[in-house]
């Protein structure tokens, strides 16, 4: 409820605070006395836009600060959610610069307007006649239905599974558009997969074969050079080899007479040795040094191979074309199992769509058994309004299409007269009519489920009498439910609060001043019998004034 609210420096306001009780409260004042400027200083706190030219003193800042108990309304998931202080006492602050810059504070945690828009919309209900075009909406028949039903937990339970059931639905799409775009490259991937495959290539093989071919190409020089060398080791005159064994002798008869000459010897010994070994290994290497032209066909077959996928995939190395292999294995993969992913996530789907579907089809059936109570009600209330030949039908179809609440298609009709065709409530029902019927769904929901505090901005107008009447009766009754304050001008109405305000201007040195003050009960015995004759009370404008509190 609304504990308190504060405003300063706004529109003609310089300064005002006011308590408000969680009962009836009545505000009333003359036309043009401020009534709408403490709704648009409120409507501040609700998140509404501001600007610098709501300023009373433009060289000043607004503050506007509304104090509400929630202690009631189960909102800590929220405040957590937005990271904020919970309260149970909970003030929110709208505060206007006069650059025209506006921040929000709620329990002193500054917080953007989007966040105070939810926050407020939890804790506040501004009802004025033109709001009366919400009885046309689809989504508040609904949530008139739904309370009476009871439905709002399985409809949040039924809005979380939809949440999976559209993520889902959206990635099957998504993997079906994959396939699509998959499939048109298939073959030609499969063709170069298939293709790389059959090449076995490994990835140092080229340059392996690169070497190999070079030795087959050179094989007549390569066996010649080996001959020479060959013939310059054995040659029996000139040889390395025989005059190795002459420069071994030579040192040999000399190695006994110093130990230099004894290692000089065994070095010469040593090459001698080693020696014989390449020579030994040049003669294998000859020997085996024959010219094959199927190697060299084969060699030179298996690298083409190579260069030309080098080519046709622009690369310079097996490397990288095993990179493309394996890339190109996972798209064709891919396509070949994609059909098992596609059924994977259609079977998670069928199993949330059951879910859901029970979930509907059990909010379907509960609407249907709250229509009619919810008819007899508002066609009971409406009665006591002098609408007593109103009536109302409710159309509701149970469908295949998935909608934010249920499956259900809902058309509200009414005649508002004898032998009046049934139409849509927009085209039959008056403004005041329309009044009424939205005063009838308040209170009725406020029967149904905790309902913000709820403001009516001349909720009454085009109605008097014992119409008005039965108008305050009905809010003195949801006052025993919520908070209800009423800005009124019908005396009727004005003599059912519990509490009773007064907006009025105020000339203070030149300075035009909207006030806002709690009347006592002498003040408002004046007041109203003031709203039932005008300026000039009379005697039974004061005995008419005690018998309406009274």
């Amino acid at each position: 409820m609304l504990i308190n609210l504060s405003i300063k420096n706004y529109a003609l306001i310089e300064s005002l605070s006011v308590n408000f009780q969680d009962n009836l409260s009545i505000i009333t004042g003359e036309t043009g006395a401020g009534k709408s400027i403490l709704l648009g200083a409120l409507g501040l706190v609700l998140g509404k836009r501001a600007d610098s030219s709501t300023l009373k003193d433009a060289s000043k800042k607004c503050i506007i600060e509304a104090r509400f108990s929630i202690s009631k309304y189960q909102l800590d998931a929220f405040f957590e959610e937005k990271d904020l202080d919970f309260e149970e006492e909970t003030i929110i602050r709208r505060e206007i610069l006069p650059s025209g810059k506006s921040r929000a504070f709620i329990n002193d945690t500054p917080t953007t307007i989007q966040t105070l828009q939810l926050l407020s919309e939890k804790l506040i209900d501004v009802h004025s006649q033109h709001q009366t075009v919400q009885l046309s909406d689809g989504n508040f028949q609904f949530y008139i239905i739904d309370a009476l039903a009871v439905n709002l937990e399985k409809i949040e339970s039924y809005k979380r599974g939809l949440v999976v059931f559209n993520k889902l639905t959206k990635e099957l799409k998504t993997l079906k558009l994959q396939q699509e775009a998959a499939k048109e490259q298939y073959e030609y991937n499969l063709h170069l997969y298939t293709e790389l495959e059959k090449a076995n290539l490994k990835a140092d093989e080229q340059e392996t074969l690169e070497q190999q071919l070079d030795k087959e190409n050179n094989i007549e020089e390569i066996k010649l050079n080996l001959t020479e060398a060959q013939a310059l080791a054995l040659n029996e005159e000139i040889g390395i080899q025989a005059l190795l064994v002459s420069y071994a002798a030579n040192l040999n008869k000399i190695k006994s007479f110093a130990l230099e000459y004894k290692v000089l010897y065994d070095r010469v010994l040593s090459l001698k040795i080693e020696l014989e070994d390449i020579s030994s290994e040049i003669e294998n290497l000859n020997e085996n040094v024959e010219f094959d032209p199927s190697e060299l066909e084969k060699l030179n077959d298996r690298l083409q191979l190579i260069y030309n996928l080098q080519k046709k995939h622009t690369v310079n190395s097996i490397a990288e074309l095993l990179v493309i292999k394996e890339n190109l294995s996972v798209k064709v993969d891919a396509v070949q199992n994609s059909s098992s992913a596609i059924k994977s996530k259609e079977t998670e789907i069928n199993a949330v769509s059951e879910k859901i579907d029970k979930l509907a089809t059990s909010i379907f059936n509960e609407r249907k058994k709250a229509i009619p109570v919810l008819i007899k009600k508002l066609e009971a209330i409406l009665a006591n309004l002098g609408m007593e030949n109103t009536r109302f039908q409710f159309k509701i179809n149970h469908t295949n299409n998935y909608f934010s609440n249920g499956k259900d298609e809902l058309h509200l009709l009414i005649s508002a007269n004898k032998g009046v065709n049934f139409g849509e409530l927009k085209k039959i029902a008056s403004g005041g009519e329309l009044s009424r019927i939205m005063l009838a769904v308040k209170a009725i929901l406020s029967e149904y489920s905790k309902l913000p505090t709820i403001i009516f901005d001349e909720i009454d107008t085009g109605v008097s009498g014992d119409v008005s009447q039965k108008m305050a009766d009905i809010m003195q009754q949801m006052s025993a439910n919520m908070q209800v304050i009423t800005i009124t001008h019908l005396p009727q109405i004005a003599a059912k609060g519990q509490q009773h305000y007064k907006v009025y201007k105020e000339d203070i040195d030149n300075n035009i001043i909207t006030q806002l003050r709690e009347l006592d009960k002498n003040e408002r015995i004046k007041e109203i019998a003031e709203m039932l004759s005008g300026k000039n009370i009379s005697e039974t404008a004061i005995e008419h004034a005690k018998e309406l509190l009274n």
